[in-house]
């Protein structure tokens, strides 16, 4: 993609598509002296952007969240900002490559089982995406919650281990985990 201003990025490109996810992840890092954490990510998809016949896929990521809630389905009604990229949760807009923004303030305003409806506002643009602040606000879907934790290697082992973080019931281990990271599913009503 070409640095003219015609394939910029710009506000009114910014569309809301459907397919939203929200999904935690149970992850530690003796390495990096990184305890096990819970952590959440939220993922805002807006319409595919087309510039001079080449297209890129357009979303918003808020990633390691580290929302106080004592279940998967009861995370509505937090609040919670991140003031430094990173410091804990990393906001970035994906527009050919990942953009990221110096702060974010997210609303988890309303759950119905699955389906959880989240607002995020991103700001400080670090990577001149050419815009900001950046808003989303969408209804997303639970795809689960993956555990990768050093010491674990069996799904027995793993929820167990993710029993300690969050409530699991309704969930099952998926069909497509491995030992390196053991994903667990809502069970389908």
């Amino acid at each position: 993609m070409a640095n003219d201003d015609e394939d910029k990025l710009g506000i009114d490109d910014l569309i809301p598509a459907a397919g939203g996810e929200w999904h935690g992840l149970l992850f530690d890092n003796p390495t990096l002296r990184l305890p096990p954490c819970l952590t959440w990510s939220l993922e805002f998809p807006f319409k595919d952007v087309a510039r001079g016949g080449d297209a890129s896929p357009v979303s918003v990521s808020v990633e390691w969240l580290p929302i106080p809630a004592d279940s998967w389905r009861r995370v509505a009604g937090h609040h919670l900002s991140s003031a430094t990229f990173g410091e804990p949760a990393e906001a970035t807009v994906y527009y050919y490559l990942h953009r990221r923004f110096q702060s974010v303030d997210v609303r988890l305003t309303d759950q119905d089982n699955r389906s959880l409806r989240a607002v995020a506002a991103l700001s400080g643009d670090i990577d001149g995406l050419g815009i900001d602040p950046v808003r989303a606000d969408a209804w997303l879907t639970f795809t689960g919650i993956t555990v990768s934790l050093h010491d674990v290697n069996s799904p027995e082992m793993a929820l167990t281990r993710l029993r300690q973080f969050t409530d699991t019931t309704g969930l099952t281990i998926g069909p497509d985990s491995r030992t390196a990271g053991l994903r667990f599913l809502a069970t389908p009503r």
